[in-house]
């Protein structure tokens, strides 16, 4: 199984590349913004997730660990396959989805060709306690596969993890609780403090009266 390639950009077309690596020409199937990356002509090294079907074999190749890890538990869900995996990848970054899924979102996945809304939803519903634990640096997101590098100590605002971690201690889940400080924080000027973000959770959190 191959993991990794290094060589020489040879081509890039629309969704994948060609790239030598010594005399050996791989296509690579690539979101648009690893795309974004690549010049022919120019070295470059993808991490790999290699597909073995009975009638083909796919490469598909990311920038970094991040993004291949991301691919993996975006695939995870039914409905999700390679294809709109990328295309996910393509609008969103692994920060993005990160704050997207805990906020439950819906409408920024939609933004992606070929996902409509019910999909999306079954990407949050899917995903949130998972992204949750990621985000918190708490549990691991699959049983087989632990994507927990993917995004778990960087790309979640320190003062969000940290007012997310505050609620978790109090007894809320984690996606909840990432869920509640990243809605708080998008209504708030400039950069929020902690115990400002911890109080507005608690509000968002707070059961509705009737």
């Amino acid at each position: 199984m191959i993991a990794r390639l290094k060589g020489i950009v040879d081509v890039v077309a629309d969704g994948w590349i060609i790239l030598d690596v010594n005399g050996v020409g791989y296509l690579v199937f690539c979101s648009a913004k690893t795309l974004s990356r690549m010049n022919v002509g120019e070295a470059a090294r993808l991490e790999i997730e290699t597909h073995v079907r009975e009638d083909h074999i796919h490469l598909y190749g990311f920038a970094d660990d991040t993004e291949r890890d991301w691919f993996r538990l975006l695939t995870s869900v039914q409905g999700v396959g390679a294809k709109v995996g990328l295309a996910i990848l393509g609008v969103l970054s692994g920060d993005d989805l990160l704050q997207t899924i805990a906020a439950a979102d819906k409408a920024a996945i939609t933004r992606t060709p070929g996902v409509g809304p019910k999909l999306a939803t079954r990407i949050v519903s899917e995903l949130k306690d998972k992204v949750g634990n990621l985000a918190l640096g708490v549990g691991n997101t699959s049983t087989d596969r632990q994507p927990v590098s993917a995004a778990g100590s960087e790309g979640v605002n320190a003062h969000l993890r940290d007012a997310a971690s505050a609620l978790v201690n109090l007894g809320y889940g984690p996606a909840d609780a990432l869920g509640a400080v990243t809605r708080a924080a998008a209504q708030m000027d400039g950069e929020p403090a902690v115990q400002d973000l911890i109080r507005a959770g608690l509000r968002d959190l707070a059961p509705v009266e009737t």
